[in-house]
């Protein structure tokens, strides 16, 4: 059953989203075991205006980099990097990664995937070939922005990953030493449209690439949009120490089996005990909030809605942030 806007606005309670916007939080909670973040383009393409939600509006002190000013970040100029540093500067942000699209292309001599030619892949299409320097470009943008952390992916996804999927661990244990070598963190969030795309694949991909610098980037929204439980059920089979990142939407299925995006907290994932989990666990990385969800009519509405429905799921979870 599809939600209205108000529904939703009932459900998470106007006062609660009053007060998650409001322009007095100048500052997130030193007592927030999170770098609670947002990621930039689920705001606006306007990267300013993103930062200045993110750090005046929110009170937050931690941002993602996907896509600013119609491109993606792996295209910004030296000019644009510049730039966008000084507008973190100016508004007290720091990177929680870049949230690269590495590896996210068909896998060569594979079938050709169904993803292959009908996902967003905000703003970067980079083939199989181009992987290599996409990787260089990537940890070069991690130095630039001060960050250890790149995200990436393991290939569109396939009806049969077995014969490849030794092939594509290679790639991704090979992708993480050379991140290594530089001090930086390699993080492989599982996708729908991908080859991991469960809390059971991501157990999987984690013990065939045992390198300490592979970590997952766990998304429980993309779990569920496949229809997996992510919370408990997929959650539970993580090796915890192996999460370095954490996306935050939130999902509804419907009785044809397919799927919405929700604001975080009036979908089916059991969020308030995921939080909890990751705070009882000691995880310290980034909550980031990935809207996806689009029915307040603009992007930037939209993740208003959602940021207040994590801040007071956050609440229900017990977490002060």
């Amino acid at each position: 059953m599809h939600r209205t806007r108000r529904e939703v606005l009932a459900g998470i309670g106007i006062a609660t989203l009053t007060a998650a916007t409001s322009p007095l939080l100048k500052a997130q909670s030193t007592t927030c075991p999170f770098r609670l973040a947002v990621i930039n383009d689920e705001i606006t393409q306007d990267f300013e205006r993103a930062c200045q939600i993110v750090s005046h509006d929110f009170g937050l002190s931690w941002i993602e980099l996907r896509a600013m000013w119609g491109k993606n970040v792996t295209d910004l100029t030296d000019k644009e990097i510049a730039e966008t540093n000084k507008i973190l500067a100016a508004h007290n942000l720091r990177v929680t990664d870049i949230a690269s699209p590495l590896f996210k292309t068909d896998w060569p001599g594979a079938p050709l995937s169904k993803q292959s030619e009908h996902r967003d892949q905000f703003h970067a299409d980079f083939d199989a070939a181009a992987q290599d320097h996409l990787l260089d470009r990537c940890i070069a943008l991690a130095k630039a922005f001060n960050t250890d952390r790149i995200r990436c992916f393991d290939y569109w996804r396939l009806d049969d990953v077995k014969p490849y999927r030794a092939a594509i661990n290679a790639k991704l244990q090979d992708a993480a030493a050379r991140c290594e070598k530089h001090g930086l963190i390699l993080l492989l969030e599982n996708e729908m449209s991908c080859n991991t795309a469960t809390g059971e694949e991501a157990a999987a991909t984690l013990a065939a690439i045992p390198n300490k610098n592979f970590m997952l980037n766990w998304d429980p929204g993309n779990a569920a949009a496949i229809g997996s439980t992510p919370y408990p059920n997929g959650y539970d089979l993580l090796p915890k120490h192996r999460i370095g990142h954490c996306h935050c939407k939130d999902v509804v299925r419907h009785p044809d089996g397919k799927y919405d995006w929700a604001p975080v907290g009036s979908g089916i994932i059991d969020w308030v005990g995921q939080l909890r989990a990751l705070k009882n666990q000691g995880y310290h990385y980034a909550v980031s909030l990935e809207t996806h969800w689009r029915g307040a009519g603009t992007p930037e509405a939209s993740t208003r809605i959602s940021f207040a429905g994590l801040k007071k799921t956050l609440t229900q979870a017990g977490i002060s942030c």
